[in-house]
């Protein structure tokens, strides 16, 4: 009776020990096990054993151990506290191998090492900080990996800034992220730059020239002022009058001119990106600029101008969006342009705006909003004369310039989301040519379709369709 029980002690004790190993000893703890069991006659062999840099592994075992090899000390230590019990300490990042023996010289287990720092407690910090989140972070070779998945990408953003903080300053370029967001929300951006711009000019300039014939002497002056606020104006108003007697003669001339300008500019760029990424867009053009090279030869470089947009969107929680918006409205000007070798180079006139600001879908912000004056005013004439109450107006010039401008960029961000490809309708699906006669007699751009599908219930009046001005 009594060698049954002992019998049915021992096999208990055996199934016992079988169970605690049926599942993996690395998965039983997470991917730093602080245990690991070896039940008796487990072929442990090459296994591999994750430790953690400054942790320990204790390494349980059903038969007693003699001996116990690391093939690289300086990367982990073990230590035989008793035959069935093993200590694995981690001292620094890297690969070994540990081999445990028995009396007999039998191998009775063998793992590969590697010791990574552990990163258990940034996992659950990470899930904690950012509830519903997906995220697992590794160790490989010092840096850190994160994976999984997030809800958007400010979520994604956030555990690699704690990934950062827990790594220490300084070890940003350690860590990869590959965090994957779940279902990524598209922006679309709408920018509406307007600008007036209205302009005065002036002028008023009296030249005159004379000489006075006395004997042999032939007294002369004259005055001949240069408008040098609006130099580049050359079609003034012409009156003038001369006088001839003999050796004298006298000629008056006054130029006159007032010209007033407004110029109206509208851009309105769309553009859609995914949450995250960076989209740009240019409706415009280049234009040539050469460049002298060492050698002699001439090389052209193009410069981009006309409507921009850029911009990288990141959709927050609650609907929120945060831009980084670079918009730019730029044309071909004459006012600084440069004339070198018989080549004239234009100027760029440039409007442009760049930001980073926080939005709700729908939301309209004023990015920049411009007010601007100029005021250009000369007098000149002749000394003395000029001075003369009414009179002093026949010996001086002036030239006037004003200038006004009023510039305002709207940013309107919209979260959207696709559409079929059936729902949407081409600008040019009904645009056809019109035949030879419609040109000709009914004076026709594009050829007129009759409606389909059933009549709608109710009279039209007036103008129904496009209208061409």
């Amino acid at each position: 009776m009594i060698n049954q029980l002992k019998k049915f002690m021992a096999a208990a004790a055996f199934f016992a020990t079988a169970l605690t190993v049926t599942t993996p000893f690395a998965a039983a703890e997470g991917n730093f096990p602080s245990q690991v069991h070896i039940a008796a006659g487990e072929r442990a062999s090459g296994r591999i054993l994750n430790v953690g840099v400054g942790r320990s592994v204790v390494v349980n075992l059903a038969e007693d151990a003699a001996d116990v090899l690391v093939s690289n000390p300086e990367i982990a230590d073990a230590v035989l506290r008793t035959p069935r019990r093993i200590f694995v300490i981690g001292n620094t990042a890297g690969q070994s191998r540990l081999v445990l023996f028995s009396r007999s010289g039998r191998e009775l287990a063998s793992f590969d090492l590697r010791v990574e720092r552990d990163t258990s407690d940034m996992t659950r910090i990470i899930r904690k900080l950012i509830p519903g989140s997906n995220i697992d972070a590794e160790s490989v070779n010092g840096n850190v990996v994160l994976s999984g998945t997030a809800k958007s990408t400010i979520e994604a953003q956030q555990a690699a800034d704690i990934a950062v903080k827990f790594q220490g300053s300084g070890n940003a370029q350690n860590i990869v992220n590959l965090i994957t967001v779940e279902g990524k929300d598209q922006v679309h951006l709408k920018v509406t730059v307007a600008e007036v711009e209205r302009s005065v000019i002036k002028q008023l300039g009296v030249q005159f020239s004379g000489s006075i014939g006395a004997g042999n002497f032939t007294p002369f002056g004259s005055n001949l002022p240069e408008l040098t606020v609006n130099p580049t104006i050359v079609n003034q108003a012409i009156a003038g009058i001369g006088f001839s007697s003999g050796t004298t003669s006298l000629a008056a001339q006054i130029e006159a001119l007032q010209r007033e300008g407004v110029v109206r500019t509208l851009a309105e760029p769309t553009l859609t990106a995914i949450s995250g990424e960076n989209a740009s867009f240019l409706a415009g053009g280049e234009f040539p600029i050469p460049i002298a090279q060492d050698n002699g030869e001439v090389t052209v470089d193009f410069k981009k101008f006309g409507v921009g947009l850029d911009f990288t969107p990141v959709v927050l929680s609650g609907g929120r969006i945060s831009l980084r918006v670079k918009t730019e409205v730029s044309e071909l000007s004459n006012d600084g342009a440069v004339s070198a070798g018989g080549i004239t180079i234009s100027a760029l006139k440039v409007r442009r705006a760049e930001s980073t600001m926080e939005l709700p879908s729908g939301g309209t912000l004023v990015m920049a909003g411009l007010l601007k004056e100029s005021y250009q005013q000369a007098v000149d004439g002749v000394p003395g004369l000029m001075q003369i109450p009414i009179l002093g107006a026949l010996f001086k010039s002036r030239d006037f310039l004003r200038k006004q401008t009023e510039l305002i960029v709207f940013v309107t961000p919209y979260v959207v989301q696709p559409v079929a490809v059936q729902k949407l309708v081409r600008p040019d699906k009904n645009l056809m040519p019109p035949s030879d006669a419609e040109t000709i007699f009914l004076n026709r751009l594009n050829k007129i379709f009759s409606p389909a599908g059933d009549a709608v219930e109710g009279t039209y009046h007036g103008q129904v369709g496009f209208i061409y001005k």
